[in-house]
């Protein structure tokens, strides 16, 4: 029984040390991946008030979630103004790069799905960091008791040789 108690003390020893160290590597993929996201955004320098928004963060650069997501929304309703849809701004016809009308819809369109697939991945980003402290976590609580129960096995086994 004791010898049963020990290994499973073991297990759980070595199963926290996988989990923290997994954590670990959620944390820092996701931490590198932040810092990677908000640099490359910084240097495209997308002001809030360069696309029409006003207040006291016009002058704020584009570098988190929230502001990809209002200044995306806003570039939609933009574009939206110049068609509905791509099929309605074409009608048809292919799609025209000499027709300024086209090439600006069609810029928007990449800057709206730019910005989409930042909020998208800084949603990524949140998920890889609340994965990785719940496992870290997890695999401190794991470590902590697999060495309570390896240390009461030792104990009751040292006891009963006395």
């Amino acid at each position: 029984m004791n010898r049963t108690i020990r290994n499973i003390g073991l297990v759980m020893m070595i199963l926290g040390f996988i989990g923290f160290v997994i954590g670990v590597a959620f944390a820092v993929q996701g931490f590198t991946k932040q810092v990677y996201l908000v640099d490359s955004m910084k240097q495209e320098g997308i002001k809030l008030g360069d696309l029409g928004i006003t207040g006291p963060d016009a002058n704020k650069v584009v570098d988190n979630a929230k502001y990809a997501q209002m200044v995306a929304d806003k570039v939609r309703a933009d574009r939206h103004q110049i068609a509905p849809s791509y099929e309605a701004l074409l009608g048809g016809n292919r799609f025209d790069p000499t027709n300024p009308k086209e090439l600006s819809y069609a810029q928007a369109l990449n800057l709206e799905n730019y910005l989409y697939l930042a909020v998208a991945s800084f949603g990524l980003i949140d998920i890889a960091l609340g994965a990785g402290a719940f496992m870290i976590i997890t695999g401190i609580a794991l470590g902590i008791g697999g060495f309570a129960l390896f240390s009461i096995a030792r104990r009751v086994s040292a006891n009963l040789v006395q």
